[in-house]
């Protein structure tokens, strides 16, 4: 770039070129606000001094005049300047900034963190610990690029679960602060008055009959009364001096559920969202018995600090439905935050199809299948492993070897809604080799210990902090472990979205079927021009070749094709 100005989606530039400190452009901006462009939603949001609130971009107000604008890199920035979100647009429910899945930096890096919980759960302190920073030098980072320092963003991040509780559930106003991780009703009490302009019970009985903002900030329909959630236990009961979640146990002996929560949340995206190949993906790499496809909606279990938790996620024309429960409510944030990552819901469709339909030999797979997200993993250590499992063999074997070892080592779980039956089993436990017999070639055993317990020590880094390219070369490192198990964990369990694998089966033949040369080498030089947006154009190869994991097998329902 000739300059170091910002510039985002609707500037024609692709955003993950951009310089990790590149202010915002005004100009750019007040452009953004008065075409009510919804491709900036999250990149940036916008105050006006004279009313004292901010908005997204796509607000449906009448646009400010141009000396009332001011413009922050996030809602945690707007807030600690002093405004209020605005009740119309909802800029605190806007999708996530795409920069922090698509860049590596420690900033990004910090957000992906944060949004993890981990500063509720450690603190600043912990923050800079898994960075390997000072957390002098996290603050001031944040600071300078996003106008917030951790604990801004932290409570920010807070107030919009806060808020999301309070207008679709029925829980009491002590488990509301619980779960979006408030320590104190005072501090809940205060943050939502502050940054709402409204108390938390006036948020509850302005959601019964108002009108509810859809991703995009347009107006739909009114939204039901808040749904019940299952009993709480203790409610209103906090944690005032610690920051540590004790711990539930992962499973009932008997039989029963220790489910305490159950309740349905939105998960909006930037549209389009091809949720055909997303789903299609998960589903054919399900493993039976932590994940299934039933009544329209992916479901699976997952570890949480506080227990476990069981999530369904049913895809909508302009939102994600998301249902989850919990053994602990103050797991909420965590889990969204992971349903979210799972599904790529803060890609940038625009940016990154506008980019790869440049290409001759992909802009026909793109003009067929607009917003291919690449399908994540709630638990990055769980795909790691289940990556070295499919090493060298066909995707149902995969999924019956990885089976075997669930019902060996997993945790035994009750689903009241399903099939579900165990959580994929501990790294702990599997670095130990309790229960572990993989059939197949004893590299691949030996590769599959092997990391179990370097990531077990802590010696392998897969966590939303993790630092991409030591990742790498930490992996590369690990006997067993080659350039396709390397660059499949880049790209899902890490997030790098220009993570790609020229020696994958499916890529190449579906590069085969394009045209395009289909050596691993070859293949890799062709793919310089999708830069840094590999691993979707992998997604598109996929596609290409009409594969199990490009769409969903029909249901009761029929096919999902959104």
């Amino acid at each position: 770039m000739s300059d170091s100005r910002w510039t985002g989606p609707a500037s024609g530039a692709n955003p993950g070129q951009v310089p990790a400190t590149s202010p915002l452009d005004p100009e750019l901006c007040e452009r953004a606000v008065r075409s009510r462009d919804a491709r900036f939603d999250g990149w940036f949001f916008v105050a006006v001094t004279s009313t004292g609130i901010y908005c997204r971009p796509s607000c449906p107000a009448r646009p400010p005049k141009p000396q009332n604008m001011r413009f922050h890199p996030s809602a945690a920035s707007a807030q600690r300047a002093g405004f209020r979100a605005c009740r119309r647009c909802r800029p605190d429910a806007s999708p996530g900034s795409p920069a922090w899945n698509h860049r590596a930096d420690v900033v990004a890096r910090a957000m992906r963190l944060i949004a993890d919980g981990v500063v509720d759960r450690e603190g600043v302190p912990g923050l800079a610990a898994v960075l390997g920073y000072s957390p002098r030098q996290i603050e001031r980072q944040l600071l300078a690029e996003l106008g917030a320092g951790p604990l801004a963003l932290a409570r920010a991040q807070r107030a919009q679960t806060a808020r999301l509780l309070l207008e679709t559930t029925a829980m009491s106003m002590g488990d509301v602060a619980t779960a979006a991780g408030f320590r104190s009703l005072r501090a809940f009490n205060g943050t939502v008055r502050e940054i709402f302009a409204a108390a938390p019970g006036d948020l509850r009985r302005r959601a019964r009959p108002a009108t509810d903002a859809r991703p995009n900030g347009q107006v739909r329909a009114r939204i039901p009364a808040p749904a019940a959630v299952s009993p709480v236990g203790a409610p209103g009961a906090l944690e005032e001096a610690s920051a540590e979640v004790p711990g539930e146990p992962h499973g009932t002996p008997g039989g029963a559920s220790n489910l305490v929560a159950v309740m349905t949340v939105r998960l909006p995206f930037r549209a389009p969202l091809h949720a055909a190949s997303l789903f299609g993906h998960l589903v054919a790499t399900a493993v039976p018995g932590v994940e299934e496809w039933r009544d329209g909606a992916y479901r699976r279990t997952m570890r949480t600090p506080g227990g476990h938790a069981i999530i369904a996620l049913r895809p909508l024309p302009d939102q994600i439905a998301c249902r989850l429960a919990l053994t602990d409510v103050r797991d909420l944030g965590l889990v969204i935050a992971r349903c979210r990552r799972l599904l790529d819901l803060d890609a940038d469709p625009t940016a990154v199809d506008g980019q790869l339909a440049a290409d001759p030999a992909l802009a026909p797979l793109v003009a067929r299948a607009p917003g291919r997200r690449v399908p994540r993993t709630v638990d990055p250590a769980e795909f790691a492993l289940r990556a070295v499992i499919g090493q060298q063999t066909t995707v149902a074997a995969a999924r019956t070897q990885a089976a075997r070892l669930v019902r060996a080592t997993g945790t035994r779980v009750h689903d009241p809604d399903g099939g579900l039956t165990h959580l994929w089993p501990s790294v702990t436990d599997l670095a130990r080799g309790s229960g572990v017999r993989l059939p197949g070639p004893a590299v691949r055993r030996r590769a599959f210990t092997g990391l179990a317990a370097a990531v077990a020590a802590g010696d392998v880094e897969l966590g939303p902090g993790g630092d991409w390219d030591r990742t790498r070369a930490m992996l590369a490192g690990l006997p067993g472990i080659g350039p396709w198990t390397i660059e499949t964990i880049a790209m899902r369990a890490l997030g790098d979205p220009d993570a790609f694998a020229p020696g994958d089966l499916g890529v190449r033949r579906g590069a085969e079927r394009l045209g395009l040369p289909t050596t691993p080498a070859a293949l890799l030089r062709r793919a310089a021009a999708w830069r840094p947006w590999r691993a979707y154009a992998a997604q598109h190869l996929l596609g290409a070749r009409a594969a199990g994991v490009a769409a969903l097998p029909p249901t009761a329902e029929g096919p999902l094709d959104l």
